[in-house]
């Protein structure tokens, strides 16, 4: 089977490198689905997961954000920060979780900055999610 070429890539540097057969992911404008041939495009990524399979095996990787650029032969996705599936650190993810919802409930200080809050909370959902294997 035909394979495409990925690239997920943060400030700190590559978190995956690997040619696959399919890409799934969240764009801000849906479900993107890239294969092998897929025409060039770029689009602003979700907080979510970016679902890699190849040979019968779906790697999983949680991104915070990004965007994709697609070629016919190569996918990189940029995104503020990445991680696999099994290098996340669900304990510090629930920490997080529990702090922004802490700051999401506390409705009588004025200085919570609550957009932020949200999307902290996004994100520590999304890790938890991801390392348990479930979007």
């Amino acid at each position: 089977m035909k394979t495409i070429k990925v690239s997920v890539v943060t400030p700190d540097g590559p978190v995956y490198e690997s040619d696959v057969e399919m890409v799934s992911t969240k764009a801000e404008s849906g479900e993107l689905g890239i294969l092998p041939g897929h025409i060039p495009m770029v689009a602003p990524l979700q907080i979510g997961a970016v679902r890699l399979k190849t040979q019968g095996k779906t790697d999983i990787v949680a991104v915070s954000g990004g965007f994709v650029e697609v070629r016919p032969d190569k996918v990189s996705i940029l995104a503020q920060s990445a991680e696999q599936s099994d290098e996340i650190d669900v304990d510090r993810a629930l920490r997080a979780k529990e702090r922004a919802e802490k700051r999401l409930n506390d409705q009588k200080r004025e200085n919570i900055d609550f957009k932020r809050a949200e999307l902290a909370l996004q994100r520590a959902l999304n890790r938890i999610n991801v390392s348990e294997r479930q979007f």
